[in-house]
């Protein structure tokens, strides 16, 4: 099986450290885990299920994204939001380092453990998460979901599928705004402190970015386009 590794290691003003070795499925780009002899409870499918989940108990009794974040809550789940760390992101072609919070650095890896996982609504986001970018910002996500959307148009194309206003785009992240609302009652249960939650939040803060009219979010970024645009 081919695969790729993502490695966050965190550096508490300790100096202790934690080191999470993500390996992906280089084909499904689903994230390989270890399911637990004996699950969390919030792992279950039907604790706080989100609302448009299409698993039954009966299909699947565990939630295939909250099983990819019981390591993370393990280990973050008694942590406070804004503890000083540093991070070091390392990739197959890359190494990524930031001083940051708690909450920020676990959002930036929980959103490749999420896009990694077996949940439908999240497949729109393998392939930003097969070219992982840590700590990406407001206008990065911009042009990194706007560009993924587009390409998966194009190899529609054989269908003649088209979205000129990209309604479709709108609808994923507002899908995704209603999981996230679900997954955060899981970590809160299952969470002492708040690092987990927040950073959850943090990238729900992006899902209402994006969800917002495209047409808002395409006005940030055209003048990227400006140089080429006006020699043509």
């Amino acid at each position: 099986m081919d695969t790729f590794n993502v490695q966050y290691c965190f550096t508490m003003t300790d100096g202790s450290r934690e080191v999470f070795d993500l390996n992906i499925d280089a084909r499904s780009l689903n994230m390989l885990v270890d399911v637990p002899d004996n699950p969390p409870f919030w792992t279950e499918i039907d604790y706080y299920q989100c609302p448009k989940c299409p698993f039954t108990k009966n299909e699947r009794s565990l939630c295939p994204l909250s099983v990819n974040l019981v390591d993370v809550v393990k280990r973050f789940g008694r942590i406070i939001s804004f503890e000083k760390l540093h991070v070091d992101v390392l990739t197959n072609e890359r190494i990524f380092s930031k001083d940051t919070t708690a909450h920020e650095g676990l959002s930036s890896m929980m959103g490749l453990i999420i896009a990694c996982s077996e949940c439908p609504f999240t497949d729109f986001f393998k392939p930003m998460a097969r070219f992982h970018l840590p700590f990406a910002g407001h206008e990065e996500t911009i042009f990194r979901a706007l560009s993924t959307y587009l390409l998966s148009l194009y190899f529609k194309n054989s269908e003649n599928e088209s979205d000129d206003e990209f309604t479709g785009l709108s609808k994923i992240y507002q899908s995704i705004e209603e999981l996230n609302i679900a997954v955060s009652k899981r970590l809160r249960a299952a969470s002492q402190k708040d690092a987990t939650v927040n950073a959850l939040i943090h990238l729900d803060v992006f899902a209402k970015f994006m969800a917002f009219p495209v047409e808002d979010n395409l006005e940030r970024i055209g003048y990227l386009f400006d140089p080429f645009l006006q020699k043509r």
